[in-house]
């Protein structure tokens, strides 16, 4: 058993995934397990997987038909093996001691989650975003929302996992946006999560990715998914302060236009007229 299992969905990155590996093979920490779900890529991304499993035993390849990002996640979690697991997306990529610092921390400090940094990778972009300055432990699920900034950077790759903890999760299949939902059940399920410095992600913003390729369904799904969030939180009495967090409540159409969406926090409500897109920001 590997003492990591690092997640990679891969579909039609034959531009990026040749870095994203080479970040993972030449990592200091060597104990891992990289499952590569090849989720019916199109492009020569089989051919490179192949090339680097021939150079790589650590290398599985699960080769499915396309169903998503949240499906090849979930593929990748029924077969782990790992102490602990991660999600790499293949057109990202991490220093080299990456996994080394998060699993000497999860360790030292018998944390359920270990969290880096990340830095926004772009043309003319280099940001980093939550801006992580101590080793801190945390073990409210208010704190723990706060230090991952949840709300607004609700991403699951920057970040190593317990499995006998958290390994029974799954993402919610079918949708887009799948981070927020099953990151704000990581975070409550946890006992501790441990916040660490001196490595980051590198978080590409792919021109064809999700968030930069905006559909109908997208916007759909942005709002499901943003309602199922509040849902928890209102179930599970979180104590998420007020106007933190806001999702659409209700949206009031004529002719196919919307006029009207009255979105909610956990105790206010507010009125947008002519608003199509929700006013919030997210990294997934």
């Amino acid at each position: 058993m590997a003492k990591i299992s690092v997640i990679i969905p891969v579909y039609n990155v034959e531009e990026y995934l040749e870095r994203c590996l080479n970040s993972v093979v030449n990592q200091t920490f060597k104990d891992l397990e990289i499952i590569c779900v090849n989720d019916g890529s199109t492009d020569s991304s089989g051919e490179i997987l192949q090339k680097f499993a021939r150079k790589d035993a650590r290398i599985k390849i699960i080769k499915r038909p396309n169903g998503g990002l949240s499906a090849a996640r979930n593929t990748g979690l029924e077969v782990m093996s790992g102490e602990y697991f991660a999600f790499l997306d293949s057109d990202d990529w991490i220093d080299l001691n990456f996994y080394e610092k998060l699993y000497e921390k999860a360790k030292e400090f018998d944390a359920d989650i270990a969290m880096a940094d990340f830095i926004r990778k772009g043309k003319n972009k280099h940001k980093i975003r939550l801006n992580l300055n101590e080793e801190k432990l945390y073990t409210t699920i208010e704190n723990k929302i706060k230090a991952a900034n949840l709300f607004k950077e609700g991403c699951v790759w920057n970040k190593l996992y317990k499995r006998s903890r958290l390994g029974h999760l799954r993402f919610i299949e079918g949708v887009y946006f799948e981070d927020g939902p099953y990151s704000i059940r990581a975070l409550y399920e946890s006992y501790k999560l441990v916040t660490v410095t001196g490595t980051y992600l590198y978080y590409f913003q792919n021109k064809k990715s999700i968030v930069k390729t905006m559909t109908p369904k997208k916007r759909e799904d942005k709002i499901k998914n943003r309602q199922n969030m509040m849902r928890f939180i209102k179930e599970k009495n979180i104590n998420v302060p007020d106007k933190s967090f806001w999702a659409v409540k209700k949206m009031y159409n004529f002719c196919g236009i919307n006029f009207l969406t009255v979105y909610e926090s956990i105790k206010s409500k507010k009125y947008c007229l002519f608003n199509v897109l929700p006013v919030w920001r997210t990294n997934d």
